[in-house]
């Protein structure tokens, strides 16, 4: 808080406040001479003004009221308390002005302390809006991995091979939407930036299909998708990578997997290209009827964006096109 800049201490800040009266009293005491008729309070709003600002309201009166009966005692026409118009006038035009620098100075501090209170106030808010937003996060991880777990419990007791299959599919995304909620954040609960968690979920696709002769290279991304967008991008790009595993590279044919994220004009683009075998003659990634493809498609159409796969000379390209937020640009 900016008070604890001032002198709280009672002692400190009303000693502090005949300190500053006394060495006023004596500068203008040993320039009485030097000075002209008519400034007797010339060293004494100074004082008042320090004294108001470091240690406070009272000590400002205390300062203000000690240099007051000094100049009137000892620099207002005779020495003593004489009063009569004259006297009056300057007293009155000294009073005045130092309440008006009291009022402003005090009142200065006021609003900073309230102002500063209430930066403190949003940050404890803030605080507690992450924490909980966290939490939420931690459940939900939780609890999909609880529905993960159901799902395989259920598909070791399910005879029919189609429907085991289906169950074990389902309880792969539910557990692969569950890995991206968590690794969405870092151990403090820092957004991570899209690449960070990305190679961590690709090295955990490698690993989990076995592939050690595929390379994965991830580009772009170097800054956090907004979380709405950040799980919907996040299975594209893993049924994408997941997709070239399967299909690109059949048997041990090895090769290279490239992931890149970046920004065009208005829009993101992510991208999955492999040096693979390639597309099939007359393929269509609109009408295929697989449910990888339509899990994509539907994340596309959640994103407002779109989805193509074009072959390239070696290999083919997904490629995911979906609009910028503003308030997460990639940095330019």
């Amino acid at each position: 808080m900016g008070s604890a800049r001032r002198l709280t201490h009672p002692v400190a800040a009303y000693g502090f406040a005949v300190g500053a009266w006394g060495v006023a009293f004596l500068v203008r005491l040993g320039l009485d001479q030097q000075f002209p008729p008519g400034f007797p309070y010339l060293t004494f709003f100074p004082a008042v003004v320090v004294v108001t600002y470091l240690a406070g309201l009272r000590a400002g009166l205390l300062t203000g009221v000690l240099s007051g009966l000094t100049a009137w005692w000892f620099f207002i026409g005779p020495p003593g308390f004489e009063l009569n118009a004259a006297t009056g006038v300057a007293l009155g035009f000294y009073a005045f002005v130092v309440a008006v620098d009291i009022f402003f100075i005090d009142g200065m501090w006021r609003e900073r302390g309230r102002a500063e209170a209430e930066i403190e106030r949003s940050r404890e808010l803030a605080e507690s809006r992450d924490l909980l937003s966290r939490e939420i996060q931690h459940r939900v991880s939780n609890n999909l991995q609880v529905v993960s777990a159901l799902l395989a419990l259920q598909a070791q007791h399910t005879t029919d091979p189609d429907a085991r299959r289906g169950l074990q599919e389902a309880r792969g995304r539910t557990a692969l939407i569950a890995k991206v909620q968590r690794g969405l954040h870092d151990v403090n609960g820092q957004v991570l930036p899209f690449a960070v968690f990305a190679r961590d979920l690709l090295a955990d696709a490698l690993n989990a299909a076995g592939r050690t002769d595929v390379a994965l290279v991830v580009t772009g991304g170097d800054w956090p998708l907004p979380p709405e967008q950040s799980t919907p991008v996040s299975l594209v790009m893993l049924e994408c990578v997941n997709n070239a595993l399967e299909h690109a590279f059949p048997g041990e044919q090895g090769g290279t997997v490239r992931v890149d994220l970046s920004q065009d004009a208005q829009d993101m683009v992510l991208s999955v290209s492999d040096d693979g075998k390639g597309l099939s003659s007359g393929f269509d990634a609109g009408q295929a009827a697989s449910l990888g493809l339509r899990i994509v498609h539907s994340m596309a159409r959640q994103l407002g964006g779109r989805f193509e796969m074009t072959p390239l000379q070696r290999g083919a390209r997904s490629r995911l096109t979906f609009p910028v937020l503003v308030a997460n640009a990639a940095p330019t």
